[in-house]
């Protein structure tokens, strides 16, 4: 397994900009810049400044490099402006990686099978007398974002190849779904058993494609987002900064933020801790925030 290197981008910014906006802000820098986001801490200097301690690796694995940091640099500075006091990218040495590991203990809000917040309800049927040379997969099931991704992980998990397929979106956010696939030699799904695992599995991705939870963290509210890992080992793409987008909409800001693996079942989750300030979180309901960052990251309605 190849390691990514890992760098510290602190960045100390003028107190007078809320830091709900600014975490949103620079999620979407380091998103388009290919930064993933490890881990993420916020406090305040005693001359009133704020410090935003960033916990990276760099997809492009050239964040060493004075014209890649330049570029890091320029994106910051074009959408934070006069509000950037300083930026300091460093590397870190594996001392400094192995405390910033993840902590291993999770709420049983994430971890329990049966979670209340999903989707509705999601069908999954098998058909083999439809095309003499494809398997023919039915879905039935309620939009949201990351639908198309949902499915396709999970295919290519199984080691299904699709052939062609077709999309129908209806009234209500009601999607159908007709998939022509067939197993890695060309042949179709014949095995009554492997039929059931792939609908089952289908099944249950797309009726509860993310875990989002608020929990108390001792004295403190902790927001905690989980999604599973593709067997190839990537997670699913934008969502630390639908977070903080959701957060931001919610006038809630981040104390501090850490992104880890976690086995759950039989599965590999990526699990989203985030620390909500003490001073905001505790003037927005704890149900507001969990159902506001959870239809965000299923692309539904505006919070």
């Amino acid at each position: 397994m190849c390691f990514l290197s890992s760098f510290f981008v602190m960045i100390e910014k003028a107190f007078h900009m809320v830091r709900c906006f600014f975490m949103a802000d620079v999620t979407a820098v380091f998103s388009k810049l290919e930064l993933n986001i490890k881990k993420v801490k916020v406090s305040t200097t005693p001359v009133g400044t704020v410090m935003n301690l960033f916990f990276v690796t760099d997809t492009r694995e050239l964040l060493h490099t004075k014209m890649r940091q330049e570029e890091t640099y320029e994106a910051l500075v074009e959408v934070m402006q006069a509000a950037i006091i300083s930026c300091n990218i460093e590397k870190v040495g594996p001392e400094v990686t192995a405390c910033s590991q993840a902590s291993p203990f999770l709420s049983s809000a994430i971890t329990n099978d049966v979670v209340l917040r999903t989707s509705n309800n999601v069908s999954v049927t098998m058909d083999n007398s439809f095309s003499p040379a494809h398997t023919l997969v039915q879905i039935v099931c309620q939009d949201h974002k990351g639908l198309l991704y949902d499915i396709m992980r999970t295919l290519k998990d199984y080691n299904i190849q699709i052939s062609y397929g077709r999309f129908y979106l209806k009234q209500g956010r009601k999607c159908e779904i007709d998939l022509f696939i067939t197993q890695a030699d060309g042949k179709k799904i014949i095995d009554p058993s492997m039929q059931r695992a792939l609908s089952s599995r289908l099944q249950m991705e797309l009726l509860q494609p993310l875990r989002v939870a608020v929990v108390s963290r001792g004295p403190d509210t902790e927001l905690l987002v989980a999604n599973p890992v593709e067997l190839s080992s990537k997670g699913r793409p934008l969502v630390f900064h639908d977070i903080t987008l959701a957060l931001n909409m919610l006038n809630t800001c981040i104390f501090l933020a850490e992104i880890g693996r976690h086995v759950i079942g039989d599965q590999e989750w990526e699990v989203y801790r985030v620390l909500l300030d003490e001073g905001t979180s505790l003037s927005t309901p704890r149900r507001k925030i969990e159902e506001g960052v959870w239809k965000l990251l299923m692309g539904w309605e505006q919070i």
